[in-house]
């Protein structure tokens, strides 16, 4: 296929001062849970992205200091830093892309638990968070050194193999936004006051950087347009910083400062939304311009670049659902692109420590310690045939990529409309794009001959017996429980047959309740919320309940949890905290206090109970109870469960179980660990062991 000449311009080469990029596809900097504990699959992230297209290839934030040091990010402090970057440089440089680098300080957003050294921040300020310590004024000396700082790493970013250096100052985490910033600056000296003054520490990192790199690298600026607005929303900055040091980077990389909306989920915020926003950047500058917005449509990217906004279109999600997504464009593959959903599981991934996964793409974070890429997957080494039992997203990604390596599949579900919970979750408040979990998968599937798909069909053990499959996958997903079993009851919560109870399975089926309803959501993720939105958009009246401190707690880690609450709390007629269901009775629900223990009783005509669920493992469980003669002599040699059949969870994890099928035959636990691991090696004096002919054995440092 070839693509159409109107979206040639995306693959113009840009110059960006001393280099020059091959197209216009920029994967911006972001966090991935990888950083400096896992180097080497942070390097082959990277490695995939360059390998699908990517123009211009950064890192995470990499730390100049351990004054300002973030414990999961990359770090630049010295020359010992730079080998594992530049294993990521080579891969990126072995595709043709350009590698940037994001140095930080973080100042006082930070406590620096690691390396224990007193923050510092440009007036005294206690530092981010709860952590009970206090970031201390820089002085002379301070800003001095960290010029020297950043200049340093700067130059050992170079050595590594960068061709891009930022100067981030966003997102209200660094100390260049932090002295920018009149909520952070109070000094008196001429890094106080005037925005000129308060821009003096920026200007002189990107003058230091230019004079040091400049000649070899490009410099580059990373700026919340927002950022500078003032206490009471009366006063924004942002446009008069751009234009002070319009001409001065190399490069603009323009986004929101804060990042709960700059990384906004679809929930909140559709593709394409920080335009409005940095649209004004273009016309104050001659330099290039790189800006994000959950870009997965080329026809959007064209007319980010004709109206004039951007020069680059800058992508960090829709780069992790689909690493080949500029390739996929350049060959008019435009069905076979994997598109983000805007979920902000890789965000939770990065802010839980660990590495990334994400819902669409469950190759990523892989790459690595599984050898597993986003496109290819080897192909078929026996002669199974599968059926699969269930058409969820597990079930789909299994199929898919079973289908991908050559095996004969069919996957059938007793539902008409394939897709399982993915049908009926996308119908909920804000979770309409969730949908292209399964529509991407089906596209995939009925390109594919080697996979029969069979709707409405309801599969029972005697059929399996007669379907001559030598592997069964049962995906046949879960049911929400209805008796308030989960993480704070472990028994059934009293009194629920006293009043009509619903869960989330009746409203997505549309069995609503009415009246006065109390929803005790024990499940913390996005569930109890957009049910309640539900419910007050069917003209119930709300009174949310939860035994966490804060609505949708889980929502903290993928940056939407304030909204989320904000929303609950302008929504829903009264919202409880910390507090748990205790008991109903007819018109009556019974709080308790999840401290004190002390009740109160709300009015109540229905309850919805947001709490565990069970797997619908009925199908396995009778095949299970066969006689074992009886599946040998119907060829079968495997029954395994996939996703929510094996244990419920989120939909990411349901597709990794699916994909995870579909590579080895199997979802069951092994004795030996089945992925890479980076192991702090002791006694390097000591000849190594011999790898032998182990797949899983890493072959040197980086394997």
């Amino acid at each position: 296929m070839t693509r159409p000449s109107r979206y040639d311009i995306l693959f113009e080469p840009l110059r960006i001062g001393p280099v020059t990029a091959k197209n216009r596809f920029f994967q911006v900097p972001h966090c991935n849970g990888m950083g400096r504990a896992f180097p080497s699959s942070m390097a082959a992230m990277r490695g995939v992205k360059a390998e699908g297209g990517w123009g211009v290839i950064c890192t995470e934030q990499c730390d100049v200091h351990y004054s300002g040091n973030h414990q999961r990010e990359l770090r630049l402090w010295d020359e010992k830093d730079i080998p594992y970057l530049a294993r990521a440089t080579g891969l990126i440089h072995d595709q043709g892309a350009l590698a940037g680098v994001e140095l930080v300080h973080n100042g006082s957003h930070v406590g620096n638990l690691e390396s224990r050294a007193i923050p510092i921040a440009p007036s005294l300020r206690p530092t981010r968070g709860v952590f009970p310590a206090t970031a201390r004024a820089m002085d002379k000396n301070d800003i001095r050194a960290a010029r020297r700082w950043y200049r340093t790493a700067a130059i050992n970013a170079r050595r590594a193999g960068f061709d891009i250096i930022y100067v981030y100052a966003g997102h209200d985490m660094t100390l260049p936004i932090h002295f920018l910033s009149r909520r952070h600056n109070h000094r008196t000296d001429e890094y106080g006051g005037s925005l000129e003054n308060r821009a003096r520490f920026l200007r002189e990192l990107v003058e230091d950087a230019k004079e040091a790199v400049g000649d070899t690298c490009a410099v580059a600026i990373r700026f919340g347009v927002d950022g500078l607005m003032g206490a009471g929303g009366d006063e924004d900055e942002g446009r008069d910083l751009v234009e002070m040091l319009a001409e001065l980077p190399d490069l603009w990389d323009v986004n929101l400062s804060n990042f709960d909306y700059d990384g906004s989920t679809s929930r909140f915020s559709d593709e394409g939304y920080q335009e409005q926003y940095i649209k004004f950047v273009k016309s104050v500058t001659s330099k290039p311009v790189v800006g994000v917005g959950r870009f997965t449509s080329p026809d959007t990217m064209v007319s980010m670049i004709k109206s004039g906004t951007l020069d680059f279109i800058g992508a960090a999600r829709p780069s992790i659902a689909d690493p080949f997504l500029p390739r996929k464009i350049e060959e008019g593959r435009f069905d076979d692109i994997r598109e983000c959903i805007g979920c902000n599981i890789c965000v939770a991934g990065d802010r839980a420590g660990v590495p990334m996964r994400c819902t669409q793409n469950p190759t990523m974070g892989e790459e690595w310690r599984r050898g597993w890429h986003p496109e290819h997957i080897p192909p078929k080494d026996t002669d199974d045939t599968v059926l699969i039992i269930g058409a969820g997203p597990a079930g789909l990604e299994a199929a898919r990529a079973l289908g991908q390596r050559g095996y004969s599949v069919m996957l059938a579900d007793r539902s008409r409309e394939l897709g399982g919970r993915v049908n009926r979750e996308c119908r909920l408040p804000g979770l309409g794009t969730w949908a292209r979990v399964r529509d991407w998968r089906l596209t995939q599937l009925r390109k594919m001959p080697g996979v029969q798909l069979l709707p409405d069909n309801e599969i029972t053990g005697d059929m399996v017996l007669e379907a001559e499959s030598s592997l069964i996958a049962i995906a046949t997903g879960a049911t929400w429980r209805a008796d308030g079993v989960g993480r704070y009851h472990s028994d059934p919560i009293a009194g629920l047959g006293q009043i009509p109870v619903f869960t989330p399975d009746d409203i997505m089926d549309s069995r609503l309740p009415t009246g006065r309803v109390v929803l005790f959501d024990d499940d913390h993720y996005y569930m109890g919320s957009v049910i309640a939105e539900r419910l007050v958009e069917h003209g119930c009246e709300v009174t949310f309940v939860t035994p966490e401190s804060t609505v949708s707690a889980y929502t903290q880690f993928t940056a939407e949890q304030k909204r989320v609450q904000r929303r609950v709390m302008e929504k829903c007629a009264d919202v409880r905290t910390a507090t748990a269901l205790r008991r109903t009775e007819a018109g009556t629900a019974h709080l308790s206090c999840v401290y004190t223990g002390r009740e109160t009783t709300v009015p109540a005509d229905a309850v919805v109970v947001v709490t565990g669920s069970t797997p619908r493992d009925e199908l396995y469980t009778d095949l299970q109870g066969r006689d074992e003669s009886a599946l040998t002599a119907a060829g079968i040699r495997r029954v395994v469960r996939l996703g929510d059949c094996l244990a419920p969870g989120i939909i990411a994890a349901a597709v990794h179980s699916g994909h995870l099928f579909a590579r080895t035959l199997n979802t069951a636990l092994t004795d030996r660990t089945p992925f890479r691991r980076e192991n702090v090696e002791l006694g390097w004096d000591q000849p190594l062991p011999a790898t032998g002919d182990d797949p899983l054995t890493p072959s040197g440092v980086f394997g």
